[in-house]
């Protein structure tokens, strides 16, 4: 099974990240060890942000290092905190980015908030529709949280990929039409946070006092995993790929382990029966599961 649709997220590269982190920020040794694997795997994109600590530099450096930064796709992610109105800031950003990414050129630069949508038309739109026509970056996009943001970012005629949060326990976006908006736009959609930021790998009992209005839902995906006898890695990562078959997959990873785990799940399949099983058992999850922006 192809790897093309696979994308390594590298905020683990730049900051501790997820609530089930158990190693932290790898060393830059790990690090190269981590997008060389995800290389040889056959992943050809990486997606990072100004907000991901020291990934962007990080990230540059491992390209570097292993001569592929002539040959990757890179996307990188506007910081908050920017004045977005001022062109002159957009464009020497991007320029530092590319600095620290070591590549001539972007695949693609995302606004990180999708707040940010309400400057499109106050000058935003054009700035960086700009940047696309200097050809400094192939794709503008937008990181979204909510399923009415994901549409009307696809309605913009200059944004081209929209990131989005999904995974087995949240249908939100594929109930509100998002995926099937994309392929009739033929705009690009990738999915991020396919293990909720590594809950779904946490035992039901072993969440702190703070998490246990997780712990049923958590429980239900573990008893699935066991019923179809597979690790819940498969069941999360197998779905996402079976239900939004033109969309792009995200996955972090700490270790080089964790890219090759999957990696090798990634090319193998799931059973019709369990996504049937999973749409019954998880057609209305409460938010505050699925943000965790929510989350204390």
């Amino acid at each position: 099974m192809t790897t093309n649709r696979l994308v390594l997220g590298t905020v683990q590269l730049g900051m501790r990240y997820g609530v089930n982190n158990k190693s932290g920020q790898p060393d830059l040794r790990t690090a190269e060890g981590i997008v060389n694997a995800a290389w040889e795997g056959g992943i050809r994109e990486f997606d990072t942000a100004h907000a991901y600590g020291e990934s962007e530099c990080v990230l540059g450096k491992v390209l570097k290092r292993l001569e592929i930064e002539n040959e990757v796709k890179v996307i990188t992610k506007l910081s908050p905190t920017l004045n977005h109105l001022v062109p002159m800031n957009l464009k020497q950003t991007l320029e530092e980015s590319l600095e620290r990414l070591c590549v001539s050129k972007l695949y693609g630069i995302m606004l990180h908030r999708e707040e940010l949508l309400e400057q499109w038309d106050q000058g935003l739109g054009e700035t960086l529709s700009d940047l696309v026509l200097s050809g400094l970056v192939d794709h503008i996009g937008v990181s979204v949280y909510s399923p009415q943001k994901s549409l009307e970012a696809l309605e913009i005629k200059d944004i081209t990929m929209v990131q989005v949060p999904s995974n087995i326990m949240d249908r939100r976006f594929e109930n509100a039409g998002v995926f099937q908006t994309a392929e009739i736009k033929s705009k690009l959609i990738y999915v991020r946070s396919i293990f909720l930021q590594g809950l779904l790998f946490k035992d039901h009992d072993d969440l702190l006092p703070s998490m246990s209005f997780a712990s049923q839902t958590l429980k239900s995906f573990e008893l699935l995993a066991r019923r179809a006898k597979i690790s819940r890695q498969k069941l999360a990562l197998g779905y996402v790929r079976e239900v939004y078959p033109e969309a792009k997959i995200l996955f972090g990873a700490e270790t080089i382990s964790q890219v090759k785990s999957n990696l090798e799940v990634w090319n193998s399949t799931l059973s019709p029966w369990i996504v049937k099983e999973v749409q019954e058992l998880f057609h209305d999850v409460d938010e505050k599961v699925l943000n965790p922006s929510l989350w204390n």
